[in-house]
């Protein structure tokens, strides 16, 4: 049987290509990429000359049908992306549904993944995230659709573009606050590495400071709300709060976190406080 190869290359770091893809990529009869000229530079440094053909989001259509003919043809074709894994972000997925449906054999060959690695070193919760992809354009849509995430628990993941970054930490401040952790992730694997931890108010500061540079490739890493489970994990919560903040404020924060009302927070604090 014949066989869809989707094949991770490279978001940067040429060396982070693995010894099965490069096997995969030297034996197939085809590889589709995204950008031919892109992937030949990839393919040259690794002196592999085996034939490129088109495959984007222009002609994702089209293109899956000629490909799932030629496998079923018997040729061996592999899918790649200009950087990282297929799919993620990337044209593909029009072609894989094509030939699980045709019945034609999808193997994949792993590697790296702009997700994964920022996930990786980002000092968020990886026990529960959710990948977002790149966000709504428009400020409304982008408003509604954070606002619709606003009470997620697990680490949010999104991809921005730098010409987009300002305006969308700016929106994840107005939306969640300027509290929450968020990791900003710039031009990963590459020269110009950057990973910045802080909350959304210092990934804002740092920004207009330019300690962020906004240039490149950003993976944008958002805590996700926090949980508690009972007035006690609440106390516990405001407690620590109110060794540093005033009881307005801790309130405020501990609703944020929590998802309780900040009226109700706020009467337990001024008890806590009484009581000290």
């Amino acid at each position: 049987m014949s066989i869809l190869y989707v094949v991770a290359t490279p978001i940067g770091n040429l060396e982070d290509i693995t010894e099965r893809a490069k096997r995969v990529l030297s034996e197939v009869d085809l590889i589709a990429a995204e950008d031919t000229r892109h992937t030949a530079i990839v393919l040259n440094h690794l002196n592999i000359k085996t034939p490129l053909t088109s495959y984007h989001d222009h002609n994702e259509s089209s293109a899956s049908h000629s490909l799932i003919e030629q496998i079923k043809s018997g040729k061996e074709i592999a899918l790649v992306s200009d950087a990282g894994t297929p799919l993620i972000a990337d044209p593909g997925y029009r072609l894989v549904k094509l030939a699980r449906e045709e019945g034609v054999k999808v193997v994949p060959i792993p590697g790296v993944s702009a997700v994964t690695a920022a996930l990786s070193v980002a000092g968020l919760p990886t026990d529960k995230f959710t990948y977002h992809g790149f966000l709504p354009a428009k400020s409304k849509a982008l408003q509604d659709f954070l606002k619709e995430l606003e009470n997620e628990p697990g680490t949010l993941i999104f991809y921005e573009s730098p010409h987009r970054l300002v305006k969308t930490v700016a929106m994840f401040e107005k939306v969640f606050g300027s509290d929450r952790i968020l990791v900003v992730a710039r031009e990963l694997t590459k020269r110009f590495e950057q990973v910045s931890y802080g909350t959304i108010g210092e990934a804002r500061e740092r920004i207009e400071a330019g300690e962020i540079v906004v240039k490149g490739e950003f993976v944008l890493l958002l805590q996700g709300q926090l949980k508690v489970d009972s007035e006690w994990d609440e106390r516990k919560l405001l407690a620590e709060l109110l060794t540093d903040l005033s009881v307005s404020r801790a309130a405020e924060l501990a609703s944020r976190l929590t998802g309780r009302s900040k009226n109700v927070l706020y009467k337990i604090a001024i008890s806590m406080k009484e009581d000290s």
